[in-house]
């Protein structure tokens, strides 16, 4: 089961490869999945009818004790082979549906592949948890799928509309997962039925769970998303909205209905909304003229009735559920099939515009009765035995007293009137020949034969509705270990004398006359129905009114919040963040018992010195009215720690600090150029004294936070064992680089994908249309040698050249794109020294990430001293020499970076190890001594290569695009500007 659930995450992927090859054909080879999980279920049908149930497990998050585990009993079974038997007809009526089109195409099977995956794991599943998972996978796979025809409003519409119907109620559900796998101290859903937890809170639970299994199965208040999913093309409404998607609260809800129906709160969500669903989508069903939509009510109106069946949670009732369940499945997947082959055929299903088609296609018309039949319940049909289960079991129900027996009963044979009437109205619209008003017959509609293949799922499906209703006993023995979990009744109701079974025939009961009686009544209710054209709205307002009316008071309210909230202002957000920390940190503090402290004058005299430089730079870095002023003090602070991590036995913090402090400024430099050196009058502070007295409570609050935090701690920290870890683990002596890429590996995990998120954000507040790599571009189509030579480049509408002699200053150029400086911003001084020093500091970054793991050093730090390089080859000769410096977009280092550190994660797990472990070898090598080497290593130089391309896409956005976006403002500006056309390049730092 494990190995069909892998292959069903790894096959979709390669669908759109197929699709690309042999257009719609590839749906043959997605079918072949399905299949194979079909007859795997079908292979262990004996074990499942001799309880001896399927279980397979895979340890996937032990420290939460969650399990990728599948569990095959009966319940999970009969939804295995339908998920896949179902979904294998579908892909084969895929080819034929989708003939002759490829957009899109490759997409939409490898998402219905995923899909039929995702729904294979979910009903088989045996950890709550990840059942939720598995939930929420079909919500976003079903929103790909209904919004398929993207171009269309009305698909987007109904696609973003089940996406949050369904994925509201999974959040609540997920509340309720939580509290009733914290009460009964496992997810395992074995465990939690076998060992029913009760009381306020399980009851609680099990509502936020049904709210959930509700909304799936669009059952009242959330019954309206399902006919507007009718926008999907025709097989994903045949797979998800028959026998698949909506299934997932049904089972749901037929998982729990044995153990705990009892609670008080079951019975009446389960029966009262279930009846009233089955009522308004058949009343629905009577009133539309898609036939798309008559099935999609129907549907709806089914649901309802399932859900009364399977959750009323009886053994009888349970009985008859799972045979609804199949039947369910089969007829009305059947059915929509049929809609498609009408739709693709005549390219209409308005069943006004239909008339004579039965006559033309006899064999269609034939199985679409009997998959009608079925759903009516019509012997011998397995819609008859379900129909006529259910009503006897909740007819003894009923008998014996029970209020909700009463309701369910009722509701089901009022329901089974309304069912009886749309499905002869499904049939006579279908295929009838029709009648104008004056009573005379009208022209057939001209039916073009569909190719065999194309009725096969159809006919297949429809067909089964007979096989599984003759053969009714051995379905019965199959069932009957999931009915036997069940009580036999109600509390407090006698239990029936003999339990029930499956069979064609029982006798003239009274479940039987119900059953007549429905589909006499049916037939009556058509027969006065079938020439309505009621208004579009019986009552003021719908559903779908309510859902869009909700959607428009929270964009409403969005506004009016974020208008109150977001009001632009830095130091009203900054001063809102500092209040809440003062209010929060401050009551936890007054509140706590005793506060302890242990509190030195200092540790180093260093401290005596630095503080005091720390603390002043920063009070007059408030005075400052030039903002690079304010900038070089606030890094005054900075830069003392620096001195303090030096002399406190911290080097590697020391080293860091002062690189980030370095590539800080920088930054800041390179932002300031685009802003005026001195703060005007608007920038001046309003409220300086609420200012200052806000700025010394966090001051306070922030020294007393950590005077108490560090003097409350009772056991000994898990730092005093870092270095022995270290080296017994990571095999180093660099305690500060082992903690980064191996203790610790899942947090600069994290760091890293924050290092590349502020990249990408900086570069597309910068970046106006594109983040293409122009520069290295412009260097590399140049000439062979050009950029070697030391002859100076000019700038031309066709690009970078170089020029002559004669033209030039005759002033040598040390880089590349020195040239291109203003020559009042440039320093050949400057440029030497870049020239000289560029190699030496690779090399110094190379030893640095390389030795880290014993020595000061590492991959953040080598990774700072190459961007540093880059920096200086940038400030020395402009943009172009980045370009010349840094020949590779920075996107592809980001990105490299992360991969490789990845794929240090994942690939231990392929070894039977834990993510990000690491390993280690050593050897003696002739020449080179004893070399010894660890794989942490190369998460370092993942780290590496993202740090310098952080730093590389801050020199391009705030530095390299910043100015080309100047240079094109002078040049437009034209004589007037302070450079016209073809000046040269300024780069100047303020």
């Amino acid at each position: 089961m494990l190995l069909v659930l892998g292959a069903f995450a790894v096959l979709p992927l390669l669908l759109p490869w197929f699709v690309s090859r042999i257009g719609a054909r590839a749906f043959y080879i997605a079918a072949i999945l399905p299949i194979a999980g079909f007859v795997h279920a079908a292979l262990l049908s004996p074990a499942v009818m001799a309880g001896d149930i399927p279980f397979e497990t895979y340890a996937w998050i032990p420290s939460l004790h969650i399990d990728l585990s599948m569990r095959m009993d009966t319940l999970s079974w009969l939804m295995t082979l339908v998920v896949t038997g179902v979904g294998a007809l579908v892909m084969i009526y895929c080819r034929w549906y989708f003939r002759g089109k490829r957009e899109n195409l490759g997409q939409f099977a490898a998402v219905l592949l995923a899909f039929a995956g995702a729904m294979y794991g979910l009903v088989l599943t045996d950890d709550l948890v990840v059942l939720v998972m598995f939930w929420e996978i079909t919500s976003v796979l079903s929103y790909l799928l209904i919004g398929y025809y993207n171009g269309r409003a009305a698909s987007r519409r109904a696609a973003l509309q089940a996406l949050l119907v369904t994925t509201l109620g999974g959040l609540v559900m997920l509340i309720g997962v939580v509290l009733l796998v914290v009460d009964a101290g496992t997810s395992s859903i074995s465990q939690i039925l076998a060992d029913a937890p009760t009381g306020g809170v399980v009851n609680a639970a099990l509502v936020m769970i049904l709210v959930g299994a509700l909304s799936k199965s669009a059952i009242f208040p959330f019954h309206f998303w399902l006919p507007g999913a009718m926008a999907a093309p025709t097989p994903v409404s045949a797979y998800l909205h028959a026998a698949a998607m909506v299934k997932a609260g049904i089972y749901l809800i037929a998982r729990f209905a044995p153990v705990f129906a009892i609670a008080a709160p079951w019975r009446p969500i389960v029966v009262a909304l279930g009846v009233f669903t089955m009522l308004l989508g058949g009343f629905q069903a009577l009133r539309e003229t898609d036939l798309k939509r008559v099935l999609a009510f129907g549907t709806v109106s089914q649901l309802g009735m399932l859900t009364v069946v399977l959750g009323y949670g009886t053994r009888d009732a349970a009985l008859a559920g799972l045979a609804l369940l199949l039947s369910h499945a089969l007829f009305k997947s059947a059915l929509f099939l049929v809609v498609g082959v009408i739709d693709r055929q005549l390219s209409t299903r308005d069943l006004t515009e239909l008339s004579g088609v039965g006559r033309q296609a006899p064999v269609m018309t034939t199985f679409s009765i009997i998959a009608v039949a079925s759903m009516v319940g019509v012997i011998p049909t397995i819609g008859f035995v379900a129909k006529e289960g259910a009503l006897a079991a909740l007819l003894d129900e009923a008998m014996g007293g029970a209020v909700w027996g009463i309701v369910a009963v009722a509701g089901i044979a009022l329901g089974s009137v309304l069912t009886a009437g749309y499905g002869i109205r499904f049939l006579w619209g279908a295929f009838a020949t029709k009648r104008d008003a004056a009573g005379d017959r009208l022209p057939d509609t001209e039916w073009p034969d569909p190719p065999i293949g194309f009725l096969v799922a159809p006919i297949v499906l429809s067909g089964l509705t007979l096989v599984a209703g003759v053969a009714a006993p051995w379905l019965d023995k199959v069932f009957a270990p999931y009915a036997d979990t069940a009580p036999a009744s109600t509390p407090g109701v006698p239990a029936p004398e003999h339990a029930a079974h499956l069979a064609l025939w029982h006798g003239l009961e009274p479940a039987l006359w119900i059953s007549l009686a429905s589909i006499a009544l049916g037939a009556v209710v058509f027969w006065l129905t079938h020439g309505w054209r009621p208004a579009k709205r019986l009552l003021p307002f719908t559903a779908a009114d309510a859902y869009n009316g909700t959607l428009r008071a929270i964009a409403r309210l969005s506004v009016v919040v974020t208008g109150l909230t977001q009001r632009g202002s830095l130091p009203v957000y900054v001063g809102t963040i500092f209040v809440v920390f003062v209010a929060a940190e401050a009551t936890a503090l007054l509140a706590g018992d005793e506060w302890r402290a242990q509190l030195d004058a200092y540790q180093t005299p260093m401290q005596l010195f630095v503080a005091p430089i720390m603390i002043a730079a920063g009070l007059i870095a408030i005075r400052a009215r030039k903002r690079y002023t304010g900038v070089v003090l606030v890094s005054v602070t900075g830069l003392g720690m620096v001195l303090l991590f030096a002399t406190s036995g911290a080097p590697d913090l020391a080293l860091t600090q002062i690189l980030v402090e370095t590539v800080t400024l920088v930054a800041f430099a390179l932002v300031l150029r685009r802003i005026p050196s001195r703060m005007g009058e608007h920038n001046a502070s309003v409220w300086p004294v609420a200012r200052a007295v806000l700025g010394a409570a966090v001051g306070l609050t922030m020294a007393v936070v950590a005077i108490v935090a560090t003097s409350a701690r009772v056991e000994k920290p898990i730092s005093e064992r870092f270095p022995d870890l270290a080296y017994e683990l990571g095999h180093g002596k660099n305690v500060v680089n082992v903690a980064l890429v191996d203790l610790r590996g899942w947090d600069t995990m994290g760091e890293l994908s924050v290092l590349i998120l502020a990249a990408t954000g900086v570069a597309s507040l910068v970046f106006v249309t594109h983040r293409a790599d122009t520069l290295s571009r412009a260097i590399s189509s140049l000439p062979t040698g050009a950029t070697r030579s030391r002859r100076p480049l000019v700038e031309t509408s066709d690009g970078l050249r170089q020029r002559g002699d004669a033209s030039g200053s005759g002033r040598t150029a040390w880089l590349v794109g020195g040239q291109r400086v203003r020559p009042e911003n440039r320093s050949i001084m400057l440029e030497v020294i870049v020239r000289i020093l560029f190699h030496t500091i690779i090399i110094v970054s190379l030893y640095l990430l390389f030795a880290g793991h014993n020595l000061p050093g590492g991959g953040f730090a080598g990774g700072l001293v190459a961007g540093m390089a880059l920096v200086m080859r940038y400030i020395a000769g402009g943009r172009y020499e980045l370009g010349a410096a840094a020949p590779t977009d920075a996107g592809r280092l980001l990105g490299t970076g992360m991969t490789i550190a990845v794929a240090c994660a994942v690939v231990p797990v392929f070894f039977g190890d834990q993510p990000l472990t690491s390993y280690f070898w050593d050897a003696d090598i002739p020449v080179l001594g004893h070399v010894e080497f660890v794989t942490s290593t190369l998460f370092d130089i993942g780290v590496y290569l993202v740090v310098i391309g952080l730093v590389l896409d801050v020199l391009r956005s705030l530095g390299a695009e910043v100015d080309r976006q100047a240079l094109a403002l002078r040049q437009a500006q034209g004589p007037e500007g302070a450079q016209g056309p073809g000046s040269q390049e300024e780069v100047s730092v303020p």
